[in-house]
């Protein structure tokens, strides 16, 4: 009986190339030159994220057998006993990924191919296009456009639309307030001009980020169905989803959701029921490549198509592992791409490349993409992000109350 090769050492490689937090997993093997990386990148609680990773995981799995990626994973959700959160989730991630690499590795085959061979040669991706008013959407779209891509996601005032002068009672809290009636005023504008300004052969998306009630939500999802989105994303927030069927009965736009799920029982009524037409969950927060390939499968018998999470806030190794993803799942819809600097292709060899609208895969075994440490080395994380998160996250209707950002 061949000696199994097992697991010798789990790290974690903490970087910003892009002044965004990423965390890397590097797991070594009793195979000399064997190794595997994931994504377990949380942004904004990075350091969470590499304390389970570090203190807990690496003990837990040292001389484990790296084939056994389906038990590791089951018994790494399940060892702390609770369970279903998003450090957690992204810690178990970044290991499934790296053994889903090393299994490639050792198979001299790439992931997609493990998972059943590609269904597609590339993936359509999207973009995002923002701007202040209508016209300067439309300029930033077709520079997208030009490059060759055939979807963009159309933002006007970032999320919410903060275009608008706020008048709030004194001694309002700071953050970033928003007008949430005008904001949805000022979404059907700008699908009305996007649309006469590029036709019906573009596909045009846009994000809610969960800035609007419920019954907002659903009207603004009626009143932009003649401009005919491929899918409009995160129209509510997770602890809202109920409503789905009620947009549903109200409006045949497209929905896409699952941004911020991390527990199978949020994504499971929406699915049963046919109440989405896309989900978007970020991988590694729902605990890697395992969940999501399983979670695809699903989607696939209820005719919803993935679209998965692809935001800076995801690593290379992330976008990589999304990449093997959308070719191997018969029912992929559309990637969201973020645009990576020349520093991303040189601290991470092998990330994939965008080529006239779609992004493609390499043929190199496991997830085809590698990483620089000690370039890694020269972008440290920088806490503050932690401490004091991006402005976005505080959002803040017009008298000063919380919303969901």
């Amino acid at each position: 009986m061949t000696k199994p090769i097992t697991i010798t050492d789990v790290r974690t490689i903490l970087t910003a190339p892009e002044g965004i937090n990423l965390v890397i997993v590097k797991i070594e093997t009793s195979e000399p030159g064997l190794y595997g990386l994931g994504c377990a990148t949380f942004t904004q609680r990075y350091l969470m994220v590499a304390t389970a990773i570090e203190d807990y995981l690496k003990p837990f799995l040292i001389g484990k057998d790296v084939s056994r990626i389906e038990d590791i994973w089951q018994t790494s959700m399940v060892n702390s006993y609770w369970r279903n959160g998003p450090a957690l989730n992204n810690a178990i991630s970044g290991v499934d990924m790296a053994l889903w690499d090393i299994a490639g590795k050792r198979a001299g085959m790439p992931v997609y191919d493990l998972m059943g061979g590609k269904a597609r040669e590339a993936a359509a991706v999207y973009r995002h296009a923002d701007g202040r008013t209508v016209n300067e959407v439309e300029d930033n779209a077709r520079k997208f456009i030009e490059q060759g891509l055939l979807y963009v996601r159309c933002q006007m005032g970032g999320y919410g639309g903060r275009l608008h002068d706020i008048r709030s009672p004194e001694g309002a809290l700071p953050g970033a307030y928003f007008d949430p009636q005008a904001y949805a005023r000022d979404t059907v504008k700008l699908f009305e001009h996007m649309r006469g300004a590029v036709g019906n052969e573009i596909e045009l998306l846009h994000d809610v980020h969960e800035r609007l009630t419920p019954i907002d939500a659903v009207r603004l999802s009626k009143n932009l169905e003649p401009y005919r989105l491929f899918f409009l994303e995160d129209a509510l927030a997770p602890e809202n989803v109920d409503w789905f069927k009620v947009m549903r009965q109200q409006s045949a736009t497209p929905i896409a959701m699952g941004e911020l799920f991390t527990n199978p029982q949020e994504w499971l009524p929406l699915i049963e029921n046919r109440l989405i037409d896309f989900i978007r969950c970020h991988i590694s927060t729902i605990g890697g490549l395992t969940p999501a390939k399983k979670l695809a499968h699903l989607c696939e018998a209820f005719s919803i198509r993935t679209a998965w999470h692809g935001p800076g806030d995801v690593s290379p190794i992330g976008h990589a592992a999304n990449l093997h993803l959308d070719l191997s799942s018969y029912n992929f819809g559309v990637q969201e791409w973020w645009g990576p600097q020349d520093i991303i292709y040189e601290m991470f060899p092998g990330t994939p490349v965008l080529t006239n609208g779609y992004v493609y895969a390499n043929d190199k075994p496991g997830l085809g993409i590698d990483i620089d440490e000690k370039l890694a080395a020269k972008f440290p994380c920088d806490n503050t992000q932690s401490v004091r998160p991006p402005s976005w996250t505080t959002a803040r209707t017009p008298d000063g109350g919380s919303a969901r950002p």
